[in-house]
């Protein structure tokens, strides 16, 4: 018998001072059985990252063809592509070339290194790529914020992201490994 996902539901309140963005979400977040409280976590903090009124969670885990996030214009065009974790370098090379900005938020200290080390040479070529890192030990403190149901405000300012509920607050510092030149808008 195969597992069912597991289903959260989020509010999702942003104030993004960087972008001039400001929405509440109302989000219905699906774990699949593999998937761990970690990446949860990041899917929602890359969310909250880049917050449109068009950015869907894609399938993810399920389907190879599809990001953690995308964002498509209403031409279907993608424009935003977002992976989550250490994907492999043919998967962000393919995913360059289809969608005008690419985003990889890997997480797992050393082993995010170790990936990096191995991959972040060649990726350099990309210009529409943009690689950001969680320290481990943030990822951890995230976790503790899951819930099935989350009330969730999120501040981002000068770069910086704090994510909190009512008793517990995160503050999230990204390391930026790659950086887009000019946004891609």
């Amino acid at each position: 018998m195969a597992l069912n996902a597991t289903i959260y539901k989020v509010e999702l309140q942003i104030s993004d001072m960087d972008r001039h963005y400001y929405a509440t979400h109302a989000l219905t977040v699906a774990r699949h059985p593999s998937e761990t409280e970690e990446r949860l976590m990041l899917r929602l903090l890359a969310f909250a990252l880049y917050a449109d009124d068009r950015l869907e969670f894609g399938k993810g885990l399920s389907d190879e063809d599809e990001p953690a996030l995308w964002r498509k214009a209403y031409t279907d065009e993608i424009e935003l592509w977002i992976e989550v974790g250490q994907p492999e370098e043919t998967r962000i090379r393919k995913a360059c070339g289809r969608a005008r900005q690419v985003v990889v938020i890997s997480y797992g200290g050393h082993a995010a290194e170790l990936w990096w080390a191995k991959v972040g040479t060649s990726l350099g070529r990309n210009r529409n790529l943009t690689v950001l890192d969680i320290p481990a030990a943030t990822v951890t403190e995230l976790v503790t914020l899951l819930q099935r149901g989350m009330r969730l405000q999120c501040l981002i300012q000068d770069g910086q992201l704090q994510l909190m509920n009512d008793a517990d607050a995160v503050a999230v510092d990204p390391l930026t490994r790659m950086a887009v030149a000019e946004a891609v808008s």
